[in-house]
């Protein structure tokens, strides 16, 4: 299919009801794009500020072929999407980033494979595929962290394996998973890269993410780390999504070692939760990146005119804490309109911006917000 390029006015139909989904098609109706979403409720957060919805299941073809029916173009909010209904869109409307790169980020072994292939470093890891392939693992060292190889998110789907004794206890085990040597790492790093239909990458700053109960915590934009590594790690961003033939935005999570390396841990070529400061802290925010490249417009640089911490409000502990914030000064406040707060769920953020140079020490940091409970 012909890479086309859409003026505003088009229609950008993106799959998926979730928060994504609702900062993407703000950002373009900003652009005057009509947004049609695909989700298998409404509402949700994507479909009450979208123009029109389909709602159906994502693997279901008739949904997929209503949807792709009121789009002139397809993006994605998350990778959880069948192979199956991506090559039924594509056979009807160009896919955003393509397909492929969804594929390859679905499925962790696949990740892994592709990015040993582009030559970027990773922590050692090993399929494991059958309970007979657990015994190999020690050749990995402990300790060692088994990971699914599909739908793990925010900590889910992932076991901690202290030793041999440890190993040789598990049971039950969601085959097939992933065996990865565990990281004495100094902290995790991202970087939201986007790369344009004429080939334009711009990135933005590396950021340092600090995450609680295995769920994203802080952000701290930019990453207090040396220059020169924050430019490597863009660079590896890069690398990566020109490999990859990218278009549109993806995060790319790594982990800085205690030994100085840096290596990525895993890609999600969609919006991604470690770029939410850019909303407040840049003039073109992730979302408008990925809108423009979904649509083959020209892409800015990503620039930084403030830093910036980032703070997700997960569960009604955090919610609590919105009066409190919304009387903040120099604090930001994002709510997704999700209608019940559960433990563990994401029900906003809130950005609070400072001058360039001036992002809070570690102890002005631990007060910023109002105390949880």
């Amino acid at each position: 299919m012909k890479a086309q390029i859409f003026a505003p006015g088009s229609t950008i139909g993106i799959i998926g009801g979730g928060q994504l989904g609702r900062m993407s098609a703000v950002a373009a109706s900003k652009l005057g794009f009509h947004v049609h979403v695909l989700s298998t409720e409404a509402p949700s957060p994507a479909t009450e500020v979208a123009a029109s919805v389909t709602v159906g299941a994502y693997d279901d073809p008739a949904a997929l072929e209503d949807f792709a029916s009121r789009c002139d173009v397809v993006t994605f909010e998350f990778e959880n999407i069948s192979a199956e209904g991506l090559a039924l869109l594509e056979k009807h409307r160009p896919v955003r980033p393509a397909g492929e790169i969804l594929r390859i980020s679905q499925d962790r072994i696949a990740e892994k494979t592709r990015l040993s292939e582009i030559g970027v470093s990773l922590a050692p890891w090993q399929a494991v595929n059958a309970p007979e392939d657990l015994a190999g693992l020690e050749t990995l060292g402990f300790p060692l962290i088994l990971k699914t190889t599909r739908f793990g998110y925010d900590g889910k789907g992932q076991f901690r394996v202290a030793d041999a004794e440890a190993l040789a206890a598990l049971q039950d085990l969601p085959y097939p998973l992933v065996a990865e040597k565990m990281i004495d790492f100094e902290r995790e790093l991202s970087v939201m890269v986007v790369r344009g239909l004429d080939g334009t990458v711009r990135c933005f700053d590396t950021v340092e993410n600090r995450h609680r109960n295995g769920i994203l915590d802080v952000t701290l934009a930019p990453a207090r780390i040396m220059p020169d590594l924050a430019r490597q790690a863009q660079d590896m961003a890069a690398c990566i999504a020109e490999a990859l033939g990218l278009v549109g935005i993806m995060g790319v999570e790594m982990f800085h070692a205690a030994d100085g390396n840096l290596m990525v841990n895993e890609i999600a070529p969609r919006p991604h939760n470690s770029g939410h400061w850019t909303m407040d802290a840049c003039l073109v925010d992730q979302f408008e990146m990925h809108v423009r490249a979904v649509a083959g417009l020209p892409l800015p640089p990503a620039r930084r005119h403030s830093d910036a911490v980032m703070h997700n409000l997960i569960g009604p502990e955090d919610m609590a804490r919105v009066p409190a914030i919304l009387a903040m000064d120099g604090a930001s406040l994002h709510l997704y309109g999700k209608a019940e707060a559960r433990p563990g769920r994401k029900m906003g953020h809130v950005n609070t911006i400072f001058p360039r140079g001036a992002l809070p020490g570690e102890l002005a940091l631990e007060g910023l917000l109002p105390p949880r409970g």
